[in-house]
């Protein structure tokens, strides 16, 4: 974990900071090792302290042992003693995840220690996170578990599905599946939406049964030591409509043109027009209302996105998702996902599973 350090160290001078307080889970782990629930980071230029309870200073002082591990008990009085012994003055800390209760828990701390009054709180945004973009070998082999975990479930799953069966039946058979297969959890809850539901590009399954014909939007992914996989298919039982076919092969020939066209000197704002301008050329641009995609790690959605009008690079290393998709209301939607890398210049897909609109004939 120290050439992560540095690289955080590296951006201190950005915003003349002396140090850093970490606050999220993600990037906790991520610049630690801990995977305990409860903790924070202070990192400043010379030091790194991991400040936890009681429940966990053991397993901190294993998973971490680049840090030195503080037992904390409740309130925040040891962190302007902390902050003291460092002799840091302007602290950055993470805007997108701190509560304003925890802003104003560690202000009043500091407030009622003299020593601490003139330590600077500094608001910032994705400072960290693009750090964790770019993922090493390790990172790269615990995302491919991942994903073959739900290549795996969706190959077992799909086949057996039948008309009448209810989408929280289909949802709950997939998550056994990757639990089965050595899934910790669900990267999300599982999306499964039938007929109209699939208009609705984040359903909630219901008790609905499927019926023969429409469109089924299977999204889920799996979360293998603590990284997350994330995938999309859309499926249909029976014979397909004309309508299925026309938005099925649009949204497969956007999410695969994509797949081949982007490249590392395209910004992530740059990959979404690919796949956008052929849903727009055949007419459904409206109905395509959510990113191409995003970044995916430890979190499931990270940096980078891949969104439009966003400059995000999409170099070597990253992951993360190419993922088009057309919703009409009152009929359905399809959506198609993969989660991929960039590779020596080019993606690669993770996700091997077919796109073949019915699973009983995929070959």
């Amino acid at each position: 974990m120290k050439h992560r350090l540095e690289r955080l160290r590296e951006k201190f001078a950005t915003l003349e900071l002396d140090a850093f307080f970490v606050s999220s889970p993600e990037n906790r782990r991520y610049l630690s090792g801990f995977v305990g629930s409860a903790g924070y980071l202070v990192i400043s230029r010379d030091a790194a302290v991991l400040a936890t309870d009681f429940r966990y200073t053991e397993q901190a002082a294993l998973q971490a042992p680049d840090f030195r591990v503080d037992r904390i008990s409740g309130g925040l009085g040891w962190l302007p003693e902390l902050f003291k012994e460092l002799g840091v003055k302007r602290v950055g800390f993470e805007a997108g995840h701190m509560t304003v209760a925890l802003h104003s828990a560690i202000v009043n701390a500091m407030k009622e220690d003299e020593d601490a009054k003139d330590v600077s709180l500094v608001a910032t945004a994705q400072f960290i996170d693009p750090l964790r973009a770019i993922k090493d070998p390790d990172e790269l082999a615990l995302v491919t578990r991942a994903m073959e975990i739900a290549d795996h479930a969706f190959a077992v799953v799909s086949p057996t599905i039948e008309v009448g069966e209810t989408e929280a039946s289909v949802a709950w058979r997939m998550e056994w599946a990757m639990r089965e297969a050595g899934a910790e959890a669900l990267a999300f809850e599982t999306i499964i939406a039938s007929g109209p539901n699939a208009a609705k590009p984040h359903h909630h399954p219901t008790d609905r049964p499927i019926g023969a014909g429409e469109p089924v939007v299977m999204d889920f992914g799996a979360r293998y030591m603590g990284y997350n996989s994330d995938m999309t298919r859309t499926i249909c039982l029976g014979e397909p409509d004309e309508m299925f076919r026309i938005v099925y092969d649009t949204v497969l020939n956007a999410q695969q043109t994509a797949s081949v066209t982007v490249t590392p000197d395209m910004t992530s704002g740059e990959a979404d027009e690919i796949a956008r301008d052929i849903i727009e050329k055949a007419g459904y641009g409206e109905r395509f209302g959510h990113s191409l995609g995003h970044g995916i790690g430890l979190a499931v959605h990270e940096y980078p996105r891949v969104s439009p009008r966003c400059d995000d690079p999409l170099v070597d290393g990253t992951i993360f998702t190419i993922e088009p998709g057309i919703y009409i209301p009152g009929w359905g939607g399809v959506r198609i996902e993969d989660t991929v890398v960039m590779e020596n210049g080019k993606v690669r897909s993770l996700t091997t599973s077919h796109k073949h609109e019915n699973p009983r004939h995929a070959g």
